[in-house]
């Protein structure tokens, strides 16, 4: 029998939210790496370094996805990011929709289709590929 997420996304199983959990924290751990070694200045834990560290998860996932459909982690995890129309978002989409992930809320909030509000206000959805 099909669900509703079945019928309105037939071609592609939409990700579960334990497998783009695990994407966001190996981004936001990358991240964090990266920042620790372009940043030694900035003593680990530090304000400077937290902020270091969200405007490099900010960009890696924004120019993964612009370029790859899929940030750092969602490529390990075999996740892409594509419209609700079909193929890929636009720039200003996925600048968008990361910002509210760095935001929190909006991407904790799912409707019944396992979408998160940031992926709903861009019209995209997160699914699994082979």
């Amino acid at each position: 029998m099909s669900t509703p997420r079945d019928l309105m996304f037939p071609e592609q199983v939409s990700a579960g939210f334990g497998r783009r959990l695990g994407a966001l924290c190996i981004d936001w751990f990358a991240s964090l790496g990266v920042a620790v070694l372009l940043f030694r200045q900035f003593a680990y834990g530090s304000p400077e370094s937290m902020i270091a560290t969200v405007i490099i998860f900010y960009f890696e996932i924004v120019l993964f996805t612009f370029l790859i459909a899929a940030s750092f982690g969602q490529k390990l995890l075999k996740l892409q990011v594509v419209s609700i129309n079909g193929g890929r978002l636009a720039l200003w989409r996925i600048a968008v929709r990361t910002f509210l992930i760095i935001l929190v809320i909006p991407a904790l909030v799912l409707d019944s289709q396992g979408r998160g509000l940031h992926d709903r206000i861009v019209g995209s959805q997160v699914v699994r590929v082979n």
